[in-house]
């Protein structure tokens, strides 16, 4: 998810392809969990060590991917009108997750999951747009570091759960705490800096492309309504295979 993509005439085809990518993951893992739900495999599948990391590479994908959409979007001067309305439309989506998780999942409601990371990680690294790339690939390294030597009981409580620091993992299937999954989208602010990416070269896609990238341009809109179209599709199966 973009919280402010390139305008159509400066957008990466290789970027959105790669968004599409991680859209296309982020599908596989939700119906595997889907699957465990409605017990046709094992419920601790995603929990297994593959899907474990499966979830937070397609996590990490996005959050690095918003770094680079932020980097071209706004590296020569803060479109503020543009980034606060795909902000608010991000924290609204994320509030949305949050009320309809107390109805799909009630043993655990999703208080601050990747539509939450990504939305305050797209405010934190703001200023960075401005801070060389080796210094922010630097703050980056300390907040993953920290996500390994800070934790404590006295994060525990349900109001820091977002930062990330708790000794105790909250029972949430979607959890993306600030510390340590600012860093993907820090490092990918940085590296899109570094490597000059506003330069890379641009051509308008052929129509196979324009089908393929169409996800990556349309990402938030997907990651909302796919789950209840699988939702949709797992009932239907179950009222149609009982009958």
């Amino acid at each position: 998810m973009s919280i402010d993509p390139p305008s159509p005439q400066d957008r990466l085809i290789a970027l959105d392809l790669a968004r599409s990518a991680a859209l296309i993951g982020m599908v596989i893992f939700h119906f595997t969990f889907d699957l465990a739900l409605f017990g046709y495999i094992p419920a601790d599948t995603t929990y297994q060590p593959f899907w474990y990391y499966f979830a937070r590479l397609v996590a990490g994908s996005f959050l690095f991917f918003t770094g680079v959409g932020l980097w071209l979007a706004h590296r020569q001067a803060i479109r503020w009108r543009s980034y606060s309305w795909r902000l608010a439309k991000l924290v609204a989506a994320a509030a949305l997750v949050t009320v309809a998780s107390f109805w799909l999942v009630p043993g655990g409601p999703i208080y601050f999951g990747i539509l939450h990371a990504l939305a305050l990680s797209s405010l934190i690294a703001l200023p960075f747009l401005r801070v060389p790339a080796p210094v922010t690939l630097a703050v980056a390294a300390v907040v993953v570091a920290l996500a390994w030597t800070s934790t404590s009981p006295a994060f525990d409580g349900l109001g820091l759960i977002w930062l990330g620091l708790a000794e105790t993992r909250p029972a949430m299937g979607d959890y993306v705490p600030l510390i340590p999954w600012v860093a993907p989208c820090l490092a990918g602010l940085a590296l899109a800096r570094a490597m000059r990416v506003d330069k890379w070269p641009r051509r308008r896609p052929s129509r196979l492309l324009s089908w393929l990238t169409f996800p990556g341009r349309h990402s938030l809109l997907i990651y909302l309504v796919h789950q209840p179209i699988l939702f949709g599709l797992f009932y239907a199966f179950v009222w149609t295979a009982g009958g």
